[in-house]
């Protein structure tokens, strides 16, 4: 038995209590949406099948208005069903690659785009590095300078603290043979170790 728009429409469902199940609503609404497209399509077919059958008897086909839909086939004389199958095949392969082009070059331009935007975060990257390396070496630079200003005023320093140190030490020796006298010296001459 073939389903009818019409077996659709009184298609009766059960509802099922205390469990999950689609909205009636808006299942009902689909439906309703079926059927219309169904009946288009029923409506499309039984045109066509009387426009093959005058073709086929050699009669003209009766004037009516033809749908928007039924005009792309009725403009091309179909020999059988099997013209529309390839009619239709080559419009579904053309559609495909159509689709297929589409997807390919989408994806390219979005490789592009990602390569551009990992180029672009390289770049950054290195360019953060070579500022914070240009910052590094101007803060060791300058703590080296410090460094060495302060080594050579501790060289400084050392140098001024030995020359006051000789001459506190020549002094005090100079104070200590004036003290002694020189016939001192002379009689007891003084070691390093004492008398």
């Amino acid at each position: 038995m073939a389903l009818t728009p019409d077996d659709v429409v009184t298609k009766q469902f059960q509802h099922v209590r205390f469990k999950d199940g689609f909205d009636p609503d808006e299942v009902d609404d689909f439906l309703d949406e079926i059927v219309i497209e169904w009946r288009k399509a029923l409506d499309e077919n039984a045109e066509l099948k009387a426009k093959l059958a005058a073709y086929e008897s050699g009669e003209r086909a009766p004037a009516a208005t033809p749908a928007p839909a039924a005009a792309a086939p009725a403009a091309t004389p179909v020999a059988g069903s099997e013209g529309l199958g390839s009619t239709a095949t080559a419009g579904i392969i053309e559609l495909a690659q159509r689709l297929h082009d589409e997807h390919i070059a989408e994806g390219k331009t979005q490789r592009d785009q990602l390569i551009a935007d990992a180029k672009s975060q390289a770049a950054k990257i290195l360019s953060d590095a070579e500022v914070k390396q240009r910052e590094q070496t101007s803060r060791l630079e300058r703590e080296r300078n410090v460094l060495e200003s302060r080594i050579t005023e501790l060289h400084d320093f050392e140098r001024s603290y030995r020359a006051q140190l000789r001459t506190y030490i020549e002094g005090q020796l100079r104070d200590l043979d004036s003290q002694a006298g020189p016939s001192d010296a002379s009689d007891n001459p003084v070691s390093s170790f004492g008398r």
